[in-house]
């Protein structure tokens, strides 16, 4: 017959921690004989002496003391999949830590229909455009945008976005409407600068087909989209912004698109969370969410 190893690990334990077959028998329920048998069986089935035993007390041997450093991990991991289990079938609530770009602040209309939705869920929102580790620090899910590679994380892809060069009318009548991607040398551009590399946000401009580089006339530089949109609005300038961004600008004639035909890119949005555990019931609420949201063309 099999052993019951999760038993006999169990025992083992128990006597090595309180250094009495006696004490771990009381902690288990069980008779300190029960103990005893359990711990020979499994020292008969390692091959290995786990115990130096005398009429007062048990030590562990040096095999002893390894393998009860192997076994806490193993009983702990045990018992956080079985707390997980358990936690799978109660309702969505606790403490939900959420990473964003900085450009998920547009997100808030959905997150805080998440909040009323789930009222018992506690949001910790951290928007960043920093490249965050997301299982070492902590997080229960990301937005990110771009590729993720990484065989920890489960993915779910969001909606993307594209981008606009826009300007205010005002803008356009005082300085001219560029007609090709080269005319934008003459005019004031307002740059985005990423916080994590310190590099400028290259503008998608494409001629033939063919991605261009032009030498952009800067007016002003932001680590953060807001400020630029703010600048464009004002007619301080042409600003690269996400379409979602741009988009009630643009509908109220506050924003004009210009190039149209020369701007082509599209940034990918994933909803990523740590693989290794079980879906939490407040994870599987968040992800089903913002997929049911955004996942579908309606931000």
């Amino acid at each position: 017959m099999a052993m019951d190893y999760f038993g006999a690990l169990g025992a083992f334990v128990q006597s090595a921690e309180t250094r009495s077959f006696t004490e771990a028998g009381r902690r288990l329920g069980i008779s300190s004989s029960a103990i005893g048998k359990a711990v020979v069986r499994l020292e008969e089935d390692l091959g290995a002496r786990l115990f130096h035993r005398s009429t007062r007390a048990i030590t562990l041997t040096a095999e002893g003391g390894r393998f009860l450093e192997r076994c806490q991990r193993i009983l702990a991991e045990f018992d956080v999949a079985r707390a997980e289990l358990s936690q799978a079938k109660a309702a969505p609530r606790g403490k939900l830590r959420i990473g964003l770009p900085q450009i998920g602040m547009r997100l808030m209309p959905h997150l805080l229909a998440f909040q009323h939705k789930f009222p018992d869920i506690e949001l910790e929102l951290n928007f960043s455009d920093e490249l965050v580790n997301v299982i070492d620090e902590g997080y229960d899910a990301v937005i990110r945008i771009g590729d993720v590679d990484d065989s920890r994380l489960t993915t779910r892809a969001l909606d993307g976005y594209r981008h606009r060069l826009v300007a205010a009318p005002a803008y356009l009548a005082r300085r001219g409407t560029p007609e090709r991607p080269d005319d934008l040398a003459s005019h004031a551009c307002l740059r985005y600068r990423f916080p994590s590399s310190g590099k400028l946000d290259r503008w998608p401009l494409l001629v033939d087909g063919q991605p261009v580089d032009i030498e952009l006339s800067q007016s002003a530089i932001a680590n953060a989209i807001d400020p630029l949109q703010a600048m464009a609005e004002a007619g301080a300038g042409i600003a690269l912004l996400p379409d979602f961004i741009a988009a009630d600008a643009i509908a109220a004639g506050r924003l004009v698109c210009v190039l149209e035909e020369y701007v082509s890119d599209h940034r990918k949005v994933c909803l990523l969370w740590p693989s290794s555990r079980q879906p939490l019931p407040k994870i599987k609420a968040f992800v089903d969410f913002m997929v049911e949201r955004i996942g579908s063309g309606n931000r």
